[in-house]
């Protein structure tokens, strides 16, 4: 067993324990504590901090932690790489089948089963015989979504056979569609306990502080996402859905988001900073590219939430609005490819400041640190831009008391929407659409505080806000092709979802849209993700596991017979 330490708003607290080990064996370190002595509070709070690095990994490679080994992705987390693949974030990757190795999801395979799911199964006899069951009901929360997440980037895995120790070091995989229905029967035994007296509380409960009703309201919720996720393939997967929403108990406004508050306490042992803040708010400059494709959409549109989103070092682009330069943004001087020309996308720099890059670029690593285009304060916790064009550092703007968001009210809107169009009912997905972009918007705008030394004369008015919301919805209900209303149906989903890339990712395999998306800067860059690769150690360690030839392998939901459209 290994030492973590809480990561939360409340400063100081520092001795949970978690197993580790590099494979499912589950042996025990005989120089610490068997797991009969260990308590369930330090247990939960283990649980629920991998489980945030599930989604958003970490910044430092703590040894502490499960995020150790790197590999091609800054930072880590399933957010990240769904973010990157939507142009929502920046890929690395001029081809898909090599943009991603199994040695990539190495962290994120040993964070999920010996981290999280072991101390769950370790966790819960403990809490049985105490009769914890609101420690149990968070813990099956968080399981329902890590193997449902898990199944959503690689398809089959292990979960019946899993983690039994010695007795299976080898088990099979689990169809996606089965580990589904587990993730949906332990949301129902959530509710029940979360709806159950019990004999104490959670120490840290880090996300509803020990707000039961809203545990309940969050697991309806996730229930609702599964339902959606599998409509390809299951004919009452709509009507569940709609069940739920008719019954009422869902997340309805922002105050009820399932969503981790980073406390920016600390910036080491442990780093409680946001991650993408950590990696970016650096001595050394911004460490991450901002997508081109989405700057270029927000600043074209005046998409009222870019200030927002992104900070802008420089108030110049080689190339744009100065002249090329070779050594900071070597494309500035290149033609750009023909697909590009012919779609009329936008190549290498935008105006107006906006440095990023386009999707698929490999090029190298100029110094350009205090110079590219970085995270905003919204979800991340960094800087407010109010045309300050400065170079960013450590502790600026809101120093990464960011979130990291993941049931929200805004996702709802946006599911809402979706099953609206797939019943053909527009009208319906208008009203969705534009109660969706409202809160993603108000809620963008409220992080404004967390930057006090910004100039708020540069954030949006209201009327800066209808306008834009406005100009969307007749935008969508002027187009006269379903295609059409998808593709700004999309367009909005991925703005919207801004810092949680699993339900993006997700969304543009289930439906193929947005159509208009930049496409790689390779002509040819290979089909486009559909699962990942199996990470290299347990494809190593796991003799009932063979590695994908390919990762054209559709997860059991994804029944789309072609990739989607923007390669």
């Amino acid at each position: 067993m290994k030492k973590h330490i809480v990561f939360s708003l409340l400063a100081g607290f520092v001795g949970f324990t978690a197993c580790e080990s590099l494979e499912l064996d589950l042996t025990e370190n005989p120089n610490a504590l068997v797991d009969s002595q260990a308590d369930v509070d330090f247990f939960l709070n283990s649980i629920q901090e991998d489980f945030v690095r599930h989604l958003d990994g970490d910044a430092n490679f703590d040894p502490n932690d499960n995020f150790v080994s790197g590999g091609n992705t800054n930072g880590d987390g399933l957010s990240n790489i769904g973010l990157e693949l939507t142009r929502v974030d920046n890929l690395n990757g001029r081809q898909y089948l090599s943009a991603y190795q199994g040695s990539d999801f190495n962290d994120e395979w040993t964070n999920a089963y010996t981290g999280i799911l072991k101390d769950i199964r370790t966790m819960t006899p403990l809490a049985e015989a105490a009769d914890q069951v609101h420690h149990i009901g968070i813990a099956q929360f968080i399981e329902a979504y890590v193997i449902s997440s898990l199944v959503d980037f690689f398809g089959d895995i292990p979960y019946d056979e899993a983690l039994q120790g010695t007795a299976n070091l080898n088990p099979n995989v689990d169809g996606g569609a089965s580990v589904y229905d587990a993730a949906l029967t332990l949301l129902d035994a959530a509710i029940a306990n979360f709806e159950a007296s019990a004999s104490s509380d959670p120490a840290y409960d880090l996300f509803y502080d020990n707000d039961y009703d809203a545990w309940v309201t969050a697991a309806n919720t996730l229930k609702m996402k599964l339902y959606l996720q599998r409509r390809l393939v299951d004919g009452s997967a709509l009507s569940s859905f709609q069940t739920i929403v008719d019954a009422g108990d869902y997340i309805t406004t922002t105050g009820e988001d399932f969503e981790y508050k980073w406390g920016a306490t600390s910036v080491t042992n442990p780093d409680t900073r946001h991650p993408r803040y950590g990696l970016n708010y650096q001595a050394a400059g911004a460490g991450d590219y901002m997508s081109n494709w989405l700057m270029n959409f927000m600043d074209t549109t005046d998409d009222p939430r870019i200030r927002y989103y992104y900070y802008r070092q420089t108030d110049a682009v080689p190339g744009a609005d100065i002249a090329p330069n070779e050594e900071v943004l070597n494309c500035s001087l290149e033609a750009p490819p023909q697909h590009y020309i012919d779609g009329g996308f936008t190549f290498c720099y935008l105006r107006n400041g906006y440095w990023g890059r386009d999707h698929g670029d490999t090029d190298g690593v100029p110094p350009d640190g205090f110079l590219r285009t970085t995270y905003g304060v919204y979800p991340y916790g960094g800087r407010f831009d109010d045309d300050s064009f400065q170079g960013i550092g450590p502790g600026q703007g809101g120093a990464g008391a960011g979130i990291t968001p993941i049931v929200t009210a805004t996702l709802v809107d946006f599911m809402v929407a979706e099953k609206e169009m797939v019943e053909n009912d527009p009208a319906g997905a208008a009203i969705a659409l534009e109660a969706g972009m409202r809160k993603s918007i108000a809620k963008a705008m409220s992080f404004g505080s967390l930057d006090s030394g910004a100039d708020f004369s540069f954030a949006p008015s209201m009327t800066d806000v209808d306008t834009y919301v406005q100009s969307i919805i007749d935008a969508f209900n002027d187009a006269t092709a379903m295609e059409d209303k998808w593709d700004i149906l999309g367009e909005q989903y991925l703005i919207a979802q801004f810092g949680m890339g699993v339900d993006c990712y997700n969304f543009y395999r289930r439906t193929g849209y947005p159509r208009t998306l930049q496409p790689n800067l390779e002509p040819d860059p290979g089909t486009f993700i559909r699962s990942m690769f199996y990470p290299s150690n347990v494809v190593n360690t796991n003799s009932s596991i063979s590695q994908k030839g390919d990762q054209t392998q559709t997860v059991f939901w994804d029944n789309n017979p072609t990739a989607p459209e923007a390669n």
